[in-house]
């Protein structure tokens, strides 16, 4: 079973994009919430949720990519 350059080309844009900006919003909420939580530590609840969307858009990414690689 042979891909095409193609698809091989917009699998790995659709992973390579959303997991550079889930690691540069997970960077910049990071930061956000670990002052929030030296202010308040009764926000870590709220501040880990914001962390898990952010990584959302890279699992988004993957899931994209593998169906664009297994014609899904």
């Amino acid at each position: 079973m042979e891909i095409e350059f193609g698809v091989n080309l917009a699998a790995l844009l659709a992973i390579a994009i959303p997991a550079f900006a889930a690691a540069w919003a997970i960077s910049k909420v990071g930061v956000a919430s670990a002052g929030a939580i030296a202010e308040n530590p009764e926000v870590s609840g709220i501040t880990i949720i914001y962390v898990a969307f952010a990584e959302a858009l890279a699992i988004y990414g993957l899931l994209i990519s593998l169906l664009l690689v297994f014609g899904i």
